[in-house]
């Protein structure tokens, strides 16, 4: 079992930055690759970032350019760097893991394929 959990989530003007971060228990936790999504009240649940075993990141639409994901192995840690904040963003932010050997973002996208979630943490942004 893993458990994940998020922090950093909270009220920001626009055109502000937030750092979340997504901590991991367990000691494989560099095997596995991991996403962030974000679901906003009333709409459906959008992916926002992945990161791989290896490094390699993927973003959805909304976020590249603004967003950065990263990671530090040695404090079980994956870190979501949001800049340029708009009142869009304002949503839920869940990590999640799933595993490092897809290779395409039409995976890791897909919510269905992640096994374990946080339970969130908010972002609000205001104008």
């Amino acid at each position: 079992q893993v458990q994940l959990v998020e922090s950093g989530g909270g009220l920001v003007q626009a055109g502000g930055s937030l750092r979340l971060s997504c901590v991991a228990s367990g000691r494989t936790f560099s095997t596995y690759a991991v996403g962030w999504f974000r679901q906003a009240p009333g709409k459906e649940r959008e992916f926002v970032a992945a990161i791989r075993s290896e490094g390699s990141t993927y973003y959805g639409d909304s976020v590249k350019g603004r967003f950065t994901i990263s990671r530090d192995n040695t404090k079980n840690t994956v870190y979501l760097q949001m800049n340029s904040l708009k009142p869009g963003d304002t949503a839920v932010y869940c990590c999640a893991t799933i595993v490092s050997t897809y290779t395409s973002i039409s995976y890791y996208s897909r919510r269905d394929l992640y096994r374990y979630w946080g339970q969130g943490t908010q972002v609000t942004v205001s104008s």
